[in-house]
């Protein structure tokens, strides 16, 4: 018999979690209630979930920035269910990596149905065939210095500096996107491709993460971000590393 899947639900309110948990469970899956972000944390660490449903509202805690948190360190689903259903607390929401978001009041059958969906869409990241090789020359593949327009990136040392030798600070995710990037240059990367690379996952239709972690990166690498010289948008197929890659 296979494992049930599991999933981790995370609100302040105990009769909430109680309730989700309850039913949930009755759907077949394995749910852990917690309360505070703290908790979820220690628990991606010792017993990661499939899938988080995560509330915003949480006293004294940011849940934004433990969507962040989430997205910027584990691979897993991520379902906002949350009192705040403001358009720009959605989007926002979708922004920073949700793959859904559910306000309350909420029907238990429709919340089912969408973690089902999201469930749906990571599935395939174990199905599919294996992704295509990052580096469109074999000369890219071992190196771990890959230099492009001004930027020096090391993917042993993680860093990325400018021809000054000044480091330019990245967080996790960004420096992932860069290095499939960089060892694709010249090719059309479609943001599902981006994403399963960088989070081991497919790309939902409100999936946003890719588009946010290249405008960072842009803000970053550009000299003007609003007209983009490094990584180019190709409408309705993706993203390029436009400059040529030399390796050492």
């Amino acid at each position: 018999m296979t494992n049930p899947t599991h999933l981790a639900v995370l609100d302040d309110e105990v009769d909430i979690t109680r309730l989700l948990g309850l039913y949930l469970e009755s759907q077949g899956f394995r749910v852990t209630q917690l309360h505070t972000g703290a908790a979820l944390i220690d628990l991606m660490g010792r017993d990661p979930p499939t899938l988080v449903l995560l509330d915003l509202g949480l006293p004294g805690e940011d849940g934004f920035a433990i969507a962040r948190q989430l997205r910027e360190h584990w691979h897993c689903g991520l379902v906002i269910v949350t009192g705040r259903g403001d358009a720009i607390d959605k989007v926002v929401g979708l922004e920073v990596g949700a793959d859904d978001y559910v306000t309350k009041p909420f029907d238990l059958r429709e919340l089912v149905a969408r973690i089902k969906a999201v469930l749906r869409r990571l599935e395939p990241v174990t199905t599919r065939p294996a992704p295509l090789p990052l580096a469109p020359a074999a000369a890219l593949g071992e190196k771990t210095r890959l230099r492009f327009a001004q930027w020096e990136l090391d993917t042993a040392a993680r860093r990325l500096c400018d021809t000054q030798g000044r480091d330019m600070p990245l967080t996790s995710g960004e420096f992932d996107l860069l290095s499939v990037f960089a060892r694709t240059p010249g090719r059309v990367l479609s943001r599902d491709f981006l994403l399963e690379q960088t989070r081991g996952r497919s790309a939902g239709p409100f999936d946003r993460t890719i588009d946010v972690q290249v405008g960072r990166l842009r803000r970053k690498l550009e000299v003007d971000p609003e007209d983009p010289q490094i990584i180019k948008s190709v409408r309705g197929a993706g993203y390029i590393l436009v400059p040529p890659v030399a390796a050492e």
